[in-house]
């Protein structure tokens, strides 16, 4: 059985004291943890984060990667570049790059592609705003972004992580109900087995307000194999007790 894997995101924050404090008191805590961990966290600091993280069981993410090589693409970070600074994981289309920055399910998809080249997992997100839940159109909403990742990488699709994250459970307070999470997952479970004998092998994500105390009910569904975590992963004592409910 594989082991629940708690990835932090901490999006922009941080500073490079916060960061000193934040990752000792993980490591502290965290040392006998029966779950995978990682810490998703701004560029500027995987270079610290990566030395503070040195001998360490939690392992180190990006937030974002490049869909080029290399080039004249300003602002941009290639998987290549996240490589050298041992970064094993990198969140790719969060629905904050859709909305905010205009990915589309192609670039998605395209970025998926550049991270498994590098030898780095992607963490792809795929998840409905509340207009599209109200509409009934979540599991149509979220096959579909799935589907242009295994289109694209179909022969190491069983190489990615999922994460699905409602969009309007995101920072909001909101969560889905342990039940509405199982439901979607399932559907992500069936894809990816539709897509990969080695199905079993993808971790799928629950990525909307999971925080210390919802987390062990959430964890317990039979889809949901870990956790995007946002907010309560800048907070010590809560992204271990998440760790620890897994």
């Amino acid at each position: 059985m594989k082991k629940k894997l708690i990835a932090g995101n901490w999006k922009m924050n941080g500073s490079l004291a916060a960061n000193v404090a934040l990752l000792q008191a993980l490591q502290a805590g965290g040392a006998n943890a029966s779950s995978d961990m990682a810490v998703c966290v701004p560029g500027v600091y995987l270079s610290q984060v990566a030395q503070l993280l040195q001998g360490s069981t939690i392992s180190l993410g990006a937030q974002d990667v490049s869909s080029f090589d290399s080039g004249a693409y300003t602002g941009e970070t290639s998987a290549g570049m996240l490589r050298e600074f041992g970064v094993r994981y990198a969140i790719v289309g969060h629905s904050e790059r859709r909305q905010y920055h205009g990915e589309t399910d192609a670039v998605v998809a395209m970025k998926t592609q550049k991270a498994l080249a590098a030898g780095i997992t992607p963490i792809v997100c795929v998840g409905e705003t509340l207009a599209e839940r109200e509409a009934g159109k979540t599991e149509e909403v979220v096959k579909r972004q799935l589907a242009a990742v295994i289109h694209a990488n179909g022969h190491c699709i069983s190489e990615i992580v999922v994460a699905y994250e409602p969009v309007w459970a995101i920072g909001t307070g909101k969560t889905a109900t342990p039940a509405q999470a199982q439901e979607v997952h399932a559907v992500l479970r069936a894809q990816l087995l539709a897509a990969t004998p080695q199905a079993d092998r993808v971790h799928i994500l629950y990525g909307g307000s999971m925080n210390a105390a919802n987390a062990a009910e959430l964890l317990a569904q039979k889809d949901i194999d870990g956790g995007l975590v946002g907010g309560a992963s800048l907070k010590a004592p809560d992204f271990l007790a998440i760790a620890a409910a897994a």
